[in-house]
């Protein structure tokens, strides 16, 4: 397919981003079609999709019930019969009513028959809206565990555009994370490039000598922030993006810890259990003789995200903390 650009703003934000791309996908592909819970006349929750219902026609831009069940179930039937569904959950807390039709049909089905299962799942995900417990939620760790499922979770503008289209390009069932924080906190100049961006490749965000910071979606963020803080006081810290959890570049943050010798993991998930655990160990075991301080884990607490904003802010990982951690593994 044929590279396209944004055009349509001087400025394009990380929901520009990923609404854009879509729309590209949709022009090229006629086989790629959007279901989910107002996703037409209302224009989605976060309004991604806004104007695709007279753009695409209602065989194209699907509205449905309050069933997640059961419109996942239905975007698995229309993968087996050639088609590429993007299905939306208005939040990404929402995916765990179709997670037997995820865990037990989507994911298995490659392995079981051999046949492709093209279904990109649009999760927006994450806390730092006050939205409290049932709306804040990071679900990655949820589906890192099962077999035959892709993980995307992009941090920039451009990645959430390039690796939304390798997502619905790739024939294997994508779990695509969009930070619902950056949808309209980030932006770029535009015009903005639609060259997809390949799966299971991390990003140097930024280069460092003391201390790798590894981490992705808001977090890269934070790091930057953190980087240019410590930066004044001489310590040099490199932010690796991982951008896509499932496949995990690997090969990208050894480099990086082999270089810096620390390494510190950082996302907005509850810490127990969370993905930066995965990361950690893979750091222990790949990594070993070229550490020389224990990898070390900055996340949210292990518990609901509340609504109160001091309290979402007690529990969710602040770039104070992730300063003085950087600073503590930098230094002893």
């Amino acid at each position: 397919m044929a590279s396209s650009a944004v055009a349509e703003h001087t400025d394009v934000t990380y929901l520009d981003a990923v609404q854009q791309a879509l729309a590209a996908e949709m022009d090229a592909d006629e086989t790629v079609f959007l279901i989910g819970e107002d996703v037409g006349q209302f224009g989605g929750a976060f309004k991604v999709t806004k104007g695709f219902l007279d753009r695409f026609g209602a065989r194209r831009v699907v509205d449905t019930p309050i069933a997640e069940s059961g419109f996942t179930g239905l975007a698995a039937g229309a993968a087996l019969n050639g088609l590429r569904p993007v299905v939306e959950f208005q939040f990404a807390d929402f995916i765990s009513c179709a997670f037997d039709q995820i865990i037990n049909v989507v994911a298995r089905h490659h392995w079981r028959t051999g046949d492709p299962m093209p279904i990109t799942f649009r999760c927006p995900f994450g806390a730092r809206l006050r939205a409290g417990p049932t709306h804040s939620q990071s679900i990655e760790s949820y589906f890192a565990n099962v077999p035959g499922l892709k993980i995307v979770a992009p941090a920039t503008v451009q990645d959430a555009a390039g690796l939304l289209i390798s997502s619905i390009r790739d024939n294997n069932p994508v779990l695509f994370l969009e930070s619902k924080y950056l949808y309209r906190r980030i932006k770029v100049p535009g015009p903005m490039s639609l060259d997809p961006v390949p799966l299971g490749k991390a990003h140097v965000a930024r280069e460092g000598r003391q201390v790798s910071l590894i981490t992705y979606s808001v977090g890269v963020h934070q790091g930057l922030e953190a980087a240019a803080e410590l930066e004044k006081e001489g310590i040099s810290v490199e932010v690796i993006d991982v951008r896509t959890l499932v496949p995990l570049d690997v090969d990208t943050i050894c480099t990086s810890v082999a270089k810096t010798s620390r390494a510190v993991v950082l996302h907005e998930a509850a810490k127990r259990l969370g993905y930066g655990a995965e990361i950690a160990s893979t750091i222990g075991e790949e990594c070993f003789w070229a550490l020389d301080h224990p990898v070390v884990r900055v996340a949210a607490k292990n518990t609901p995200t509340p609504t109160s904003p001091p309290l979402e802010d007690a529990v969710t990982p602040q770039t104070a903390e992730v300063i003085d951690t950087l600073r503590k593994v930098a230094t002893t």
